[in-house]
C-alpha cells in the first residue's frame, strides 16, 4: 500500500535500540474514504524496530458494496512490503505481471529491490469486513538493489504452545522459520491465545521486538495492552509474557536485530541520499525503471511534491 500522507521532504531514521522497556506508542489516526488507518510506525521518537520501518493498521470496516480499498499503481523502492489481513480480501498486482489473492493466514511479500509498482483493491464483488495490517521492512545496503519480485505463501509455520498458536509470519521464531524471504535477521508472529491463557514466548535477546494487539484483552507482564498501540519491548528480553484476559486475544510479534544503517524514507521510497530519492521519483513521472500494472483498470498515482533539503538526524 501507499504511504499516502508522505512528508514533503525526506526523513532520515536512525536505529536506536532502548535495553528491555515497555514504551507505548498509540496509533496516529487517520482516515482512506471512510477507511480508518492507524500509523504505528514511522513515530516520534521510534523510528525501526529491527529493520520493521512502517507499519500501518486499518479498519476494521464493514461494508455491502464497493472497494474500500483502491490504491492506484505506485512504486516502491529499498524495501519490502508485507501484508497481513485478519478479515477480508485484498488483490495485488504489479508490474511483473503477478498477481495475489490476500485473505486471512496469507502472507503476500513483494520485495521492491531497485524498483517495482503495484497496486492493491478490495474485490469489487466482495462485501463484509476489512481490517488489515501493512508493513515494510528496510532492505540492508548488500541486497536493497536485487531484483524485485513477489511472493504468497498459504502454508506459513505454526507452533503449538500451551494456551495459544503462533504464526511464524517472517523469519524465524519456536524453532520455526518462514518460507519467506528475508534478508536481515528478523521475525514476526501473530499470536493467538485462547481465552483465560497465559504463554511464555521465547525470545532473541540481541533483537529489539515489539508487540500490536490486534484483537481481544491482552496483557503483557500483567499490564492491559490496547488495541492498535505499538508496544516498544527494546532488547535482552529472553520471553515474553503474555495473557488473555476474559476472552481470546490476538497479538502481533515484531523484532529484528538493531538496524545498523541510517535510512531516509519519502513517499514509498527507502534510500540513503536525497540523490536516490530524487532519480526514483523523476523515474516514476517519466514511466521509467517501474514497469506499469496492466491488470488494474485506470490511472496511477502521481508522484507528491518533493523538497530536496539537508536531512538532520531525527
Amino acid at each position: 500500500m501507499s504511504n499516502l500522507a508522505p512528508t514533503a521532504a525526506a526523513e532520515s531514521f536512525v536505529s536506536e535500540p532502548s535495553a528491555a522497556t515497555l514504551e507505548a506508542l498509540p496509533g496516529r489516526l487517520t482516515d482512506l474514504a471512510g477507511l480508518p488507518i492507524r500509523r504505528l510506525l514511522p513515530r516520534s521518537g521510534r523510528r525501526l524496530v529491527g529493520p520493521w520501518c512502517f507499519l500501518d493498521s486499518y479498519g476494521p470496516l464493514e461494508f455491502a458494496a464497493g472497494k474500500p480499498i483502491d490504491v492506484a499503481p505506485h512504486p516502491h523502492v529499498g524495501l519490502q512490503t508485507v501484508s497481513w489481513l485478519l478479515e477480508g480480501e485484498i488483490v495485488h498486482n504489479d508490474s511483473l505481471g503477478l498477481r495475489g489473492s490476500g485473505a486471512p493466514g496469507v502472507l503476500n511479500l513483494m520485495t521492491a529491490g531497485r524498483g517495482i509498482a503495484h497496486s492493491e483493491e478490495t474485490p469489487t464483488p466482495n462485501g463484509g469486513r476489512l481490517r488489515g495490517l501493512q508493513l515494510w521492512v528496510a532492505l540492508p545496503e548488500t541486497h536493497r538493489g536485487t531484483a524485485p519480485g513477489f511472493e504468497q505463501h498459504r502454508n506459513l509455520p505454526i507452533a503449538a504452545l500451551p494456551g495459544a498458536r503462533a504464526t511464524v509470519i517472517l523469519g524465524r521464531a519456536l524453532g520455526l522459520v518462514s518460507p519467506a524471504q528475508a534478508f536481515s535477521p528478523i521475525v514476526a508472529a501473530e499470536i493467538a491465545i485462547e481465552a483465560g491463557c497465559r504463554v511464555a514466548f521465547p525470545l532473541e535477546r540481541d533483537f529489539e521486538h515489539a508487540v500490536v494487539p490486534l484483537q481481544g484483552a491482552a496483557a503483557l507482564d500483567a499490564r492491559t495492552l490496547e488495541i492498535d498501540t505499538l508496544y516498544y519491548l527494546g532488547t535482552g528480553r529472553r520471553e515474553l509474557l503474555l495473557a488473555a484476559e476474559g476472552g481470546p486475544a490476538c497479538v502481533l510479534l515484531l523484532g529484528g536485530a538493531p538496524f545498523g544503517e541510517t535510512i531516509l524514507m519519502w513517499w514509498n521510497f527507502v534510500a540513503r541520499t536525497t540523490e536516490e530519492i530524487v532519480a526514483a521519483r523523476e523515474d516514476w513521472e517519466a514511466g521509467r525503471r517501474f514497469g506499469s500494472v496492466a491488470a488494474y483498470a485506470g490511472e496511477r498515482l502521481p508522484a507528491p511534491p518533493f523538497v530536496a533539503r539537508p536531512v538532520a538526524r531525527p
